[in-house]
């Protein structure tokens, strides 16, 4: 099984990317409901808008900072806590994982969250241009992550005809200097405010100076079938499997003759 496989499969089997697929649906909703270009706001202050709200979404479906139970909390205050502001979709559809599950884990203060040692931070991007993605342009912690080697890449192979102990002693000293804590991958998003279109991927970010892939891989998490989620009490069992959401409902907007510049890549 190669990397992307095993980190799909993982994930998919603890129930984690269905919680990110939700708190990206939840999340773009909430903000294409919020925006308005009549009141001023512009593709900048959309970006940054749904970073934030997936953000927070995913702290509330993963029960991180704020939304993590209060060993002495009542059950309802808590609950109003972690419903607060959301639709009666977005409640009945939130996944039930078990508190702790998943942690937040930050990388040099970008948002992450780790499964046992599988760690993921977010990042912003045009639509359509996942694969053009310029990691060199990204903050210096991306570009950390998109240095670290897939565990099944064939990158050292451009070293071929050098002597093994050369290119073991290569590759130790490359990973040195740019070791992680733990293995570290990108969940990647991004919006058109226009048709309600979305991206959502997870994957191994490739740094690519000079051009080339952006990607050793990537998975598209809104591929996946959805399934329905499930109201979070004291009678909740603990998840068995992965929870899915349903697609959520976008407004289409009518899409102005000329809009220069307006790109919503967001946050990165």
């Amino acid at each position: 099984m190669n990397e992307r496989d095993e980190v799909i499969a993982n994930l998919g089997g603890a129930g984690v990317l269905d919680a990110v697929r939700w708190a990206y649906m939840s999340g773009t909703a909430r903000a294409l409901e919020v925006y308005s270009e009549a009141d001023g706001h512009d593709a900048t202050l959309l970006g940054i808008l749904r970073h934030t709200l997936l953000r927070d979404r995913l702290d509330r479906v993963f029960a991180c900072g704020k939304y993590a139970p209060a060993p002495d909390a009542e059950t309802d205050g808590a609950l109003d806590v972690l419903y607060a502001e959301l639709s009666d979709r977005d409640v009945a559809s939130m996944p039930t994982l078990a508190p702790g599950l998943v942690v937040r884990s930050d990388l040099n203060h970008s948002p992450g969250w780790v499964w046992e040692r599988t760690r993921f931070l977010l990042a912003a991007f045009v639509v359509g241009e996942l694969d053009r993605m310029s990691w060199p342009r990204k903050s210096r912690t991306k570009q950390r992550v998109a240095r670290q080697l897939a565990s099944d890449s064939n990158q050292l192979s451009l070293l071929d005809g050098i002597a093994d102990e050369e290119i073991d002693g290569f590759a130790a000293a490359l990973e040195a200097a740019h070791e992680l804590d733990m293995r570290t991958f990108v969940v990647a998003h991004s919006l058109d405010p226009w048709t309600g279109r979305g991206e959502l991927v997870l994957g191994r970010a490739r740094l690519n100076t000079g051009g080339g892939p952006a990607w050793h891989w990537h998975h598209d998490l809104l591929s996946d079938s959805p399934a329905g989620g499930g109201r979070r009490g004291e009678d909740s069992p603990a998840p068995s499997g992965p929870n899915t959401v349903p697609d959520a409902t976008v407004r289409l907007r009518s899409k102005p003759a000329t809009r220069p510049g307006n790109q919503a890549g967001g946050v990165q």
